[in-house]
């Protein structure tokens, strides 16, 4: 394979097709996932980091209510990326899974945006006397909150390692760019943070919150155009077994079963498959450290 000129990883193209290095992968498919992650973590501090002060001074809910309510969504936004991740590993594969979510996602902003620009979507107020947001204002809101939530449960847990698959781990000159890529990766991250703490509240205190939200919605919408326009050029893990939930089981079971073994006093005497054995079922070895 490697004479040839494609990857030694196994990795394939979305067809199941063995890729070339030189065509595929690398820094040419993880800038569009860079730029995805920006906006995705701008959409999403856009949305945390002010949503209690939306929830008491447009929603009118009162301050124990709009906490809880804020912690609840949060709470779902990092669990739910463990039922991605298994539907990920076990049925869609890393590209499916965030192809669907991330529109399940960009809905749920669509949505959201939608809710808190429309007058009818919000509580009205009379000489400084505001109602109470009614059952359809309230299913509305959280309906597009949670929807956000359900995205965000495919995006989270793929995007980044989706992004590691570009790089070819047989590679000594590839392997290095893996680590500047998520480098670049939490810079991007950090970066979206930023402008949504720094701007984005900003814009939606003073300039109105269908403006805060829908910057970041339209971001979103150009990142994934432009993730999905580099499709041809991505790499694709295969997967090698039906069940991970199952090898993840095992790891354990088989750590107590050798507990009582006697750990060898040099690493070339620990049991590990002949290296022709890794590059053709496309799997990493763990490699040996004093510490573990």
């Amino acid at each position: 394979m490697e004479t040839k000129g494609y990857t030694q990883d196994g990795t394939v193209d979305l067809r199941g097709r063995p890729v070339l290095a030189s065509k595929t992968g690398k820094w040419k498919a993880c800038a569009f996932l860079v730029g995805y992650e920006a906006f995705e973590r701008m959409a999403f501090y856009g949305i945390a980091s002010n949503l209690v002060n939306y929830l008491t001074t447009q929603l009118h809910e009162d301050t124990v209510s709009s906490v809880r309510n804020v912690n609840n969504w949060s709470g779902s936004v990092w669990i739910t990326p463990i039922i991605g991740a298994y539907i990920a590993d076990t049925y869609l594969g890393r590209f499916w899974t965030f192809t669907v979510s991330s529109l399940i996602y960009v809905v749920g902003m669509i949505l959201l945006t939608t809710t808190v620009s429309m007058k009818s979507l919000r509580p009205t107020c009379t000489d400084g006397i505001c109602n109470k947001a009614s059952t359809l204002q309230i299913v509305f809101f959280y309906t597009s909150l949670y929807t956000i939530a359900i995205g965000a449960g495919g995006t989270k847990p793929n995007i980044s390692t989706f992004g590691a698959d570009q790089f070819d781990d047989f590679n000594p000159q590839e392997k290095e760019l893996k680590v500047s890529f998520f480098n670049w990766w939490m810079f991007s991250s950090f970066l979206g943070a930023l402008v949504a703490t720094l701007a984005l509240v900003y814009i939606q205190e003073n300039l109105g919150w269908g403006l805060g939200y829908g910057i970041p919605t339209v971001g979103l919408l150009f990142s994934l155009f432009v993730f999905y326009l580099g499709t041809p050029i991505y790499r694709h893990k295969v997967k090698k077994t039906k069940s991970p939930a199952r090898d993840l089981i095992q790891v354990p079971i088989t750590a107590f079963r050798n507990r009582k073994l006697q750990l060898p006093n040099h690493p070339c005497q620990l049991h590990e498959h002949e290296p022709q054995q890794y590059i053709n079922s496309g799997k990493r070895q763990v490699h040996y450290t004093p510490i573990f």
